[in-house]
């Protein structure tokens, strides 16, 4: 495998340069890289942010809209899908994907995370999931989920689950590494 579906969980919401920069900087590494960014197709805030650095930068964007966001979709990509429901599109975008990167977001990014975490740990898949841990966002959340692994609510190993990056380089040189990529 040469290059791979990235899908990116993230935030449509106007959020300041401590999370855009890294955003931009992932989304060039990307697009550079010949990777196709799978996404919540949606052409508003971070979510415009990443898609807007991949496809400048080369790669492909294959969005996942939903109905009621129709409105917010990008114009422009090389392929955009509208889901009827919530459910139907983290299936999708699942479906369309060899990774997964979980970046900041709100409570549709920590819904879409546990999603992809709870399927891989009962072996519905294996993808390599990242979370990006910009600007330390997730700390909090790295924290309950060690919790969880300490005290043993999680039937595999955390390491197993999700691997935490701290930037970009690192996220993106994980995904390639898991999947074979050079």
């Amino acid at each position: 495998m040469t290059s791979m579906n990235i899908c990116v969980f993230l935030s449509a919401a106007d959020l300041d340069d401590r999370y855009t920069r890294p955003a931009r900087e992932f989304a060039e590494l990307l697009g550079k890289g010949g990777h196709t960014l799978v996404w919540g197709g949606s052409d508003v805030g971070l979510m415009k942010v990443v898609a807007d650095g991949v496809h400048e930068a080369g790669g492909r964007l294959v969005g996942v809209s939903v109905e009621f966001l129709q409105d917010k979709a990008r114009p422009v990509a090389d392929e955009m899908i509208v889901a009827r429901d919530l459910a139907e599109r983290k299936a999708l975008l699942l479906a369309k994907s060899d990774a997964v990167v979980i970046m900041v977001g709100g409570t549709g990014t920590l819904d879409e995370a546990t999603e992809i975490l709870e399927l891989k740990k009962h072996g519905h898949t294996a993808k390599p999931v990242v979370l990006l841990n910009t600007a330390g966002y997730y700390d909090g959340l790295k924290q309950q989920f060690q919790r969880m692994d300490d005290e043993g609510f999680l039937p595999v190993p955390l390491t197993d689950l999700v691997f935490f990056a701290e930037d970009a380089v690192g996220a993106l040189a994980h995904l390639e590494e898991s999947a074979g990529v050079r």
